[in-house]
């Protein structure tokens, strides 16, 4: 009878006997990652598609399976799409996909705290003096006649009748002002 830890060491074997390679699960849950990532990238347009590092037959792949209609035929390129993107720098495809993502999502925060603000600073005198305190180099007087303006705007707005379109000129300046000063 042959006795298997009397084996010879193969270059599969770690010093404790066991095996350096990753299980068959572990290779399909990558394969399913790299076949996820595929799908993303098919959502993508092809503007943003040209602007990661891909390869010229897995970008042609993508391009495919974005002309597919039937579902088999993109279930088919889908996977063909999975499979190229084993040799695919897949790091750098995640990275760059997550600045797009979390990218939009500053920036839109960005915009509602200044829409916040700007409506603060129509309604509250003491919101101006806050703002100072943050951006102490702004230019006071400038801010001052843009917030009047706003607020004249808004007053006139508030008495129009139903079917008047308001207006939005200094309303709109004002946000300007504030994202030239953050």
């Amino acid at each position: 009878m042959h006795d298997q830890h009397n084996a010879p060491a193969t270059e599969d074997d770690d010093e404790e006997g066991g095996y350096t390679r990753p299980s068959k699960s572990h290779v399909k849950r990558e394969m399913l990652a790299l076949t996820d990532l595929g799908k993303e990238l098919i959502a993508l347009s092809p503007e943003r598609l040209r602007q990661l590092p891909l390869a010229e037959r897995l970008y042609e792949a993508i391009r495919e399976a974005q002309r597919t209609t039937s579902r088999e035929g993109l279930r088919r390129q889908t996977h063909f799409v999975g499979k190229l993107m084993r040799d695919a720098p897949a790091d750098e495809i995640r990275h760059q996909l997550d600045i797009w993502r979390n990218g939009s999502r500053e920036e839109t925060a960005a915009m509602h705290r200044l829409e916040k603000l700007r409506e603060r600073l129509i309604v509250d005198d003491d919101a101006l003096t806050e703002l100072l305190n943050l951006y102490p180099g702004a230019d006071v007087q400038q801010l001052r006649t843009v917030i009047r303006e706003a607020r004249k705007e808004a007053r006139a707005n508030a008495e129009l009748t139903q079917g008047q379109e308001p207006k939005r000129k200094h309303y709109r300046a004002l946000f300007q002002a504030l994202k030239d000063l953050t």
